[in-house]
Order: C-alpha cells, then sequence, then structure tokens
C-alpha cells in the first residue's frame, strides 16, 4: 500500500515539471500562486492545508485530496483533526463526497502507517 503514496507523488512531480518546461506564463503563475497561497500569513500553514482538503474533497477531486493529506501528514496534523476536515467537507458537500471520504481515509492511513 506505501506503494500508493510513492506512485502519486512521482507522478505528480513528473508531470508538474513537464508542464513547466512547457514554459507556459499562465500555468507558470498559477502554479506561483498556488505555493504563495499556501504559505504561512494570517492564517498558519495548517489551517491552510485543512481548508485546501475541505475544498478538494466538496469539489471531489481524488488528486488534491490525495496532494493536501499528504501535506497534513507532514505537518503533523492528527487523525482525530482530519476526521474533523473529513466531516465538515461531507456536511459542507453532501453524501456524494462520502465515496472521497472512504478513498481519502484509506490513503491518510497509508500515509500514517508509511511515517511509523
Amino acid at each position: 500500500m506505501e506503494n500508493l503514496v510513492t506512485e502519486f507523488n512521482e507522478y505528480r512531480q513528473k508531470m508538474n515539471e513537464q508542464l513547466l518546461k512547457s514554459d507556459n506564463l499562465v500555468i507558470k503563475r498559477l502554479f506561483n500562486l498556488d505555493a504563495n497561497a499556501y504559505e504561512s500569513g494570517a492564517l498558519p500553514v495548517q489551517t491552510k492545508e485543512m481548508l485546501g482538503l475541505v475544498a478538494s474533497m466538496v469539489l471531489r477531486c481524488d488528486d488534491c485530496i490525495k496532494y493536501h493529506l499528504g501535506k497534513c501528514a507532514e505537518l503533523g496534523i492528527s487523525t482525530a483533526q482530519i476526521l474533523e476536515v473529513f466531516s465538515i467537507a461531507n456536511l459542507v458537500g453532501g453524501t456524494i463526497v462520502i465515496p472521497h471520504t472512504r478513498r481519502a481515509f484509506e490513503y491518510w492511513n497509508v500515509l500514517i502507517q508509511s511515517a511509523k
């Protein structure tokens, strides 16, 4: 199962590099805006990542969910906190978010196990 995390991260990195090599100004600016938005400011980085996770779940983007879960794990966010994030995402997004919550919880557990 640890392969799940490795494969996702390697593919994401490879394709991000290829996109940036395309030298498209708008894509470069979007990537830069995204990176800057998640830096510490009035809100701490942990809060921003959890907000990103809720938005990703409500928008039902599994790649984005995996990315934000990985960042949350890196930042030391607890399983109890993640479950509260899942609760908010399901409340806001409705029951259509449940399948994404299942996959997100599976991915979270793999992240936590691989960190041990």
